[in-house]
């Protein structure tokens, strides 16, 4: 009984070392965001030099991204209003949940980086 109180007692111990509190899971969540935002910038700014030359689809590169951070707050916005009570996770829910739609909107700003299959009469802007 000994042996058996004590390994529980040392595995308990050990699982306490793997614990986060919440401020911290917080935190970490909002560096993951933070990250992704700074990749989708730099696929942005790829983007707008990769077709510098042509002005119109830059100026539509730029309405369409203006619009899309304006779909991302309304998305957050709705999904966790801020009149709810979430408790101290809500910070890491939300950075969460950017995270995931800005890897989303870098993936389809990629398309314009590694362009489209050859052949392919829907490729449209994207070469």
């Amino acid at each position: 009984m000994k042996n058996f109180l004590f390994t529980l007692i040392i595995a308990l111990a050990g699982f306490q070392s793997f614990a986060q509190s919440q401020s911290q899971l917080n935190l970490d969540a909002d560096a993951a965001y933070k990250k992704a935002d700074i990749q989708l910038n730099k696929v942005y700014r790829d983007v707008l030099e990769k077709y510098a030359k042509d002005s119109k689809f830059i100026d539509k590169l730029k309405n369409a991204q203006r619009i899309w951070i304006m779909f991302r707050d309304a998305e957050v916005d709705l999904k966790y209003p801020p009149h709810q009570d979430y408790g101290s996770a809500y910070p890491m829910c939300v950075s969460l949940y950017l995270k995931g739609i800005t890897e989303e909107r870098i993936e389809k700003l990629k398309e314009w980086l590694n362009g489209g299959e050859e052949g392919d009469l829907c490729n449209g802007s994207v070469n």
